[in-house]
């Protein structure tokens, strides 16, 4: 009997409390006890970008490489510091030399050459004289023949014998040209043995050692990297293809770097280039910003946050995005507000964009707003009701819970999913956990 006694004692009393929660459920005020979080309507100036990743570079680099093989025997002399050798940062001129080969077989090789061509002068001169024989013999046997003094086999055989010794000397003048020209390449290897800068720069990259020995073969070794004017720097940024429809050259850019934290650097779109890369089903394209560094602060390679400056408002009225995202449950609209309002229309889907006031007793009632450009945190608008200073509603807190606007759904509020949802009565305390 106390056994049924217990059960039936439970049974009145779940049944109260479902009473009091199906009370609690539809009585229309039971959300007066709510707070609302509020934030005012500001009036200031907006900007709206577009945020990129990218690389500070050099606006001009050239490589300079190697035309030879070669062992490195020396550096050139730094042409601030003679003492010292050409190294990393080092600021040449054009014509600077910046490292030497080892020009022994270069060397050699332009000796063969050289003894070549004399060589070939020396034959060329045999050539000449055998010729001017042949000449005259030929001129002989011409005169002979007209005066039938001559056998016609011997005038036939002093012919070709000078139409040989025609061919022989250009055969000879020829070959002294040929070797003229290994002489000039010999003297051309030679000299590329002698690295010298094309141009007037700095040196941000030094990619040899004394004893490497560098291979020109299909492409020519690098041995230096020299920016030709670092007063200029260029800023390589990644776009994603969502947003490079919005960029345009000569558009404002800004930017920071880590190395000066809080410090705006400032620049303008130069080049949008259309080889775009994707990477992991993501599409971006590379856009080319020119800043100025005359105060050298940027260095080559430091990573940009960059920011496309794509419109901005001055003085305007502004509000937090959470405003625009925050949606009331339909018992704390205001129910004076009627069907055909705003919030009606808002409730059912239509596309019209409102700001929540508070309307008193707990209640909210909406508030018709026009919206322009956004940063991603605040919204212009503009409206008949709208003022600057007030309040609109971002978010609420209620008793034990906190629910505020988030990004892309209507409401939200933080619960435990492994116990009961049992409804919360106004006053009530909760109960101890078992």
């Amino acid at each position: 009997m106390k056994v049924l006694k217990r059960i039936f004692i439970s049974l009145i009393l779940l049944g109260g409390v479902g009473a009091g929660a199906a009370y609690y459920a539809w009585y229309p005020g039971h959300n007066s006890g709510a707070r609302f979080r509020t934030a005012p309507i500001q009036r200031g100036d907006l900007l709206c970008t577009i945020s990129a990743t990218g690389t500070v570079e050099p606006e001009e680099v050239v490589d300079v490489g190697a035309q030879i093989m070669g062992r490195v025997v020396e550096f050139g002399r730094d042409p601030k510091d003679p003492s010292k050798f050409v190294d990393y940062g080092s600021v040449v001129e054009e014509g600077t030399v910046l490292a030497r080969i080892d020009p022994t077989p270069y060397e050699a090789t332009l000796e063969q050459a050289e003894a070549a061509l004399q060589r070939a002068k020396a034959e060329l001169l045999q050539l000449e004289a055998k010729y001017e024989q042949a000449e005259k013999e030929w001129r002989r046997a011409e005169t002979l023949r007209s005066k039938n003094a001559i056998a016609e086999t011997d005038y036939d055989t002093i012919v070709a014998n000078h139409k040989a010794a025609k061919a022989n000397l250009e055969v000879g003048k020829a070959n002294v040209r040929q070797q003229e020209a290994a002489v000039r390449v010999a003297k051309t290897n030679l000299g590329y043995t002698t690295i010298v800068s094309p141009v007037r720069g700095v040196i941000l990259d030094r990619r040899v050692n004394i004893g490497q020995t560098v291979v020109a073969s299909l492409n020519a070794p690098s041995l230096f990297l020299i920016a030709k004017d670092l007063r200029r720097m260029q800023v390589w940024a990644s776009v994603n293809e969502a947003d490079i429809g919005r960029v345009r050259v000569d558009m404002p850019v800004r930017f920071t770097v880590d190395a000066y934290p809080g410090e705006l650097f400032h620049g303008k779109v130069s080049q949008i280039r259309l080889n775009a890369t994707m990477t992991q089903n993501i599409v971006t394209y590379t856009v080319v910003i020119t800043t100025d560094n005359k105060d050298g602060k940027l260095l080559p390679y430091l990573t940009a946050n960059v920011q496309f400056e794509v419109a901005e408002r001055k003085n305007v009225l502004l509000t937090p995005n959470a405003a625009l995202r925050w949606k009331p449950q339909p018992t704390q609209i205001d129910p004076t507000i009627g069907s055909s309002s705003s919030a009606a229309k808002h409730s059912q889907g239509q596309e019209q964009e409102v700001v929540w006031v508070e309307g008193g007793g707990g209640l909210v009632r909406p508030v018709e707003v026009q919206v322009g450009l956004t940063d991603g945190v605040m919204t212009e608008i503009s409206g008949q009701e709208i003022q600057e200073g007030m309040l609109v509603i971002v978010g609420e807190e209620t008793t034990g819970s906190t629910r505020e606007a988030p990004s892309g759904t209507a409401s939200s509020e933080t619960t435990n999913p492994f116990l009961p949802k049992l409804p919360k009565l106004r006053g009530a305390k909760p109960p101890p956990p078992p």
